[in-house]
């Protein structure tokens, strides 16, 4: 039977470990701070939770659960942070794997060693023939490169690390960025600053979260319609319920919907059409205590908020063995490193939907091969699909950092099923010729 250890016990991590725990796998599970959830529990021990107090998810109930554990009925369909950590608590305990974690350790260093894993933590070391790396990549904040030229008299901030709307009371905001951050926190401000602006880098397609009475992200989900039969429909739906983006004050868009990570806002809309934000195009210098825009225009500012993103880091990797380089590490459908055998990775991609029931997925997926159930096909075989999936994606999507593992959710979901079948025909195959 194989050793595992699982770095991290956000909503990924757990998935693993129940994966391996209902497989009795033996292995470690190593996170940082005293609780379970991640980038999901507000104000974690850790330091990495980019949660802020007003947080609410922006993919429905039904589409984030767990297969296995459904959400609870009395949730809303977009729960509060509050109810999204308390759901993690709940399900490591329903299942009672809570003590296969190892809390308050820090993994410092992950080096390979002959045939094995040796991994240190600020308790010890361990050997390993598998690693399970899921330290999130929603932590390590991006910062615009290069910087805004000229300098600037009032507080600057990332996203990362806003936390209460409080703290924008009284200030004139901008807030740069169009992702689904930059639009809660922009609406936030609206409510509480004197003055708030939205300086976008680039147009997208706002998305409600609402269509037709049901939440949007439950429409148009099966994998077996074309993408681009589901793009039209998509696109026919948002323009009677949205229409041009323009009419808001936003810069069109330079891509079709579905060809970038959705932004998906219930709010911003309406704050933008009655003047509460206002859009900018995006900053040219910083000028003191105020702001150029590459219009021209000028506005007095206290407060720059950036929702620019994050960078995708594994900081117990030497770099020249594991790095992200421009947020892209290339994996056999973004889990299984095709030349490092025993190095997988759960969470690692960004779907259109929720990453928890496909983390879910990855991690029955790891457990069926730790346990002879399946086996990988060969190193050129893995290559070659990657690089179809990559070029997929790369002529599907708008060149960007954010878009180096996109995935769509229920496509992934079914790739992932067919290539289990295929792997465990392998299997069998393998048993019968020892």
């Amino acid at each position: 039977m194989k050793r595992a250890c699982i770095i991290g016990a956000g909503s990924s991590g757990i998935a693993a470990v129940k994966a391996l725990y209902d497989a009795d796998i033996d292995f470690d599970c190593f996170e940082a701070s005293d609780r379970v959830g991640g980038n999901w529990v507000f104000g974690n021990k850790n330091g990495m939770s980019s949660a802020y107090e007003g947080l609410y998810i922006n993919t429905s109930r039904d589409r984030m659960q767990y297969a296995d554990y459904p959400m609870p009925r009395s949730y809303p369909d977009f729960p509060h942070h509050t109810q999204i950590a308390k759901y993690f608590d709940d399900y490591v305990d329903h299942f009672g794997f809570r003590k296969r974690i190892t809390f308050e350790t820090k993994v410092l260093r992950v080096e390979r060693e002959d045939d094995a894993w040796k991994v240190t933590t600020d308790k010890g070391v361990e050997t390993y023939e598998w690693v399970l790396v899921a330290n999130g990549h929603h932590w390590d904040p991006l910062w615009p490169d290069p910087p805004f030229p000229g300098t600037f008299a009032g507080r600057q901030l990332h996203a990362h690390d806003y936390k209460r709307m409080e703290e924008l009371k009284d200030k004139r905001v901008v807030v740069v960025g169009m992702g689904n951050s930059a639009m809660d926190i922009a609406v936030e401000s609206s409510e509480v600053s004197k003055a708030t602006f939205l300086a976008a880098r680039r147009g997208v397609h706002v998305i409600p979260k609402y269509m037709l009475g049901r939440p949007l992200d439950q429409f148009f989900t099966s994998a077996r319609i074309p993408f681009r039969v589901r793009q039209r429909m998509g696109e026919m739906l948002h323009k009677l319920a949205v229409g041009d983006m323009e009419r808001y004050g936003l810069p069109k868009p330079d891509h079709r919907l579905g060809e970038a990570h959705p932004t998906i806002s219930g709010r911003i809309l309406d704050r933008l059409s009655h003047g509460a934000v206002k859009p900018k195009p995006n900053i040219a210098e910083l000028l003191g205590d105020r702001v150029r825009f590459t219009d021209g225009s000028i506005e007095e500012c206290d407060v720059i908020v950036y929702a620019t993103g994050y960078k995708v880091t594994f900081p117990f990797f030497d770099p020249k063995l594991v790095s992200a380089e421009g947020n892209d590490l290339p994996l056999f459908l973004r889990v299984f490193h095709p030349s490092l055998k025993g190095l997988t990775f759960i969470g690692l991609l960004q779907p259109l939907g929720a990453i928890m029931p496909l983390a879910e997925a990855q991690g029955k997926w790891i457990a069926k091969l730790l346990t002879g159930k399946y086996v990988l096909p060969p190193e050129h075989e893995m290559r070659a699909h990657m690089e179809e999936e990559r070029r997929e994606m790369f002529a599907r999507y708008v060149p960007s950092k954010r878009h180096t593992m996109q995935v769509d959710y229920d496509d992934y979901l079914l790739e992932l099923e067919r290539e289990i079948r295929r792997g465990e025909k392998r299997a069998r195959r393998s048993a019968r010729s020892s």
